[in-house]
């Protein structure tokens, strides 16, 4: 039953990831993608990582999935000019994607198995916590620093993006909240005497 399941959820991982790619509507990507993660999620529960499966579909079903269906579904974007681009540069990312596939053909072609490694997966874990506490107490014991030092990575990433995508025009107008709170009442407006009969 267990090499069912296993072979089910990574039959339904790759095609979803598979259709995710060549859908031609962006919603219907966006659902084959969130079958991708449902059944990595499912992946995660045969190898006893309850926790981390959970935080799938927590994390990416119930929040990431989600929010780029709203944004596909409420911008207007133009996908006939993005498919053009794709298709100018599909050459490209097809010889992109045969010099990956053969740096995995070589990696794994000359992969061999350790002499421990049977041995090792065969004997039970010794520790007797679930596999939640094991987790972290690995990663905010052992690897505390190191963990901390990938969440300072991925803070100075978002600042660069942020950086890097805030553009100054001059065609926009923007607020000036000094130039609000300092202004003077007397000369932020004007009284005039307009005469009967006489406009501005």
């Amino acid at each position: 039953m267990s090499a069912f399941a296993f072979y089910l959820f990574a039959i339904s991982c790759l095609t979803g990831g598979l259709f995710t790619v060549i859908s031609r509507h962006p919603v219907h990507s966006v659902l084959w993608l969130i079958l991708a993660f449902l059944s990595a999620a499912g992946l995660f529960v045969l190898l006893g990582a309850e926790f981390v499966a959970m935080l799938l579909v927590i994390v990416y079903v119930g929040a990431v999935a989600v929010l780029f269906l709203f944004v596909v579904m409420m911008l207007d974007v133009d996908f006939a000019e993005l498919k053009a681009e794709m298709a100018r540069f599909l050459p490209l990312a097809l010889l992109i994607g045969i010099i990956i596939m053969m740096q995995f053909a070589v990696a794994y072609g000359a992969w061999e198995s350790a002499e421990t490694a049977e041995a090792a997966i065969a004997q039970p874990m010794t520790l007797d916590v679930n596999n939640t506490e094991a987790l972290s107490m690995i990663l905010y014991d052992r690897y505390a620093l190191l963990f901390q030092l990938a969440g300072l990575i991925l803070l100075v990433a978002m600042i660069g993006a942020i950086v890097l995508t805030l553009r100054h025009r001059s065609d926009v107008k923007r607020q000036d909240i000094l130039a609000q709170m300092y202004r003077d009442p007397k000369t932020a407006m004007e009284l005039r005497d307009v005469k009967p009969g006489q406009g501005l």
